[in-house]
């Protein structure tokens, strides 16, 4: 998958949704692709709540979607996803270092699969802390666990 089919399949699909003139940018962000659409009609395309964009995010993956392979690309409008990306991180580090302060485990808020891959990937490197998630359908939330000191969490990160 080449990222200029991917730029052309956003640009023709967003020209059949009446956007005038799309353009589309590439670049790399919490290890995805990132294909940001620059719009005046940002409001439309994002959605209450991320849903259009989340809507256009699916159809797009589908298109480029191959046998049991999920293509690891995210459709950007004006920058919606890059601060979100940047806020989930943010949140997930400060609630890390609580985690470690208090040596407890933290709860984060149900979120979407998306979302707690975020979490996961903004964690991965952090001795001493490690991540699950835990529930079912839409409670189904990542919950910061604290190892105690890097020399006895290394084992059980791997784990």
């Amino acid at each position: 998958m080449e990222n200029d089919e991917v730029q052309k399949v956003i640009r023709e699909l967003l020209l059949k949704m009446g956007v005038d003139n799309p353009d589309v940018s590439v670049s790399e962000l919490a290890g995805h692709t990132l294909f940001t659409v620059a719009t005046k009609d940002s409001g439309a395309l994002i959605g209450p709540g991320g849903e259009t964009l989340s809507a256009i995010n699916h159809v797009v993956r589908k298109i480029f979607e191959k046998e049991g392979e999920t293509p690891k690309f995210v459709v950007d409008v004006n920058g919606y996803h890059a601060r979100h990306i940047k806020m989930l991180e943010h949140q997930a580090r400060m609630l890390a270092e609580r985690a470690r302060m208090f040596k407890y485990d933290v709860e984060m808020s149900p979120m979407s699969s998306y979302d707690r891959l975020i979490v996961h990937a903004s964690l991965a490197d952090l001795p001493g802390i490690a991540t699950e998630s835990h529930g079912e359908g839409k409670v189904r939330h990542v919950v910061i666990k604290y190892l105690g000191d890097a020399e006895t969490a290394a084992p059980a990160a791997d784990a």
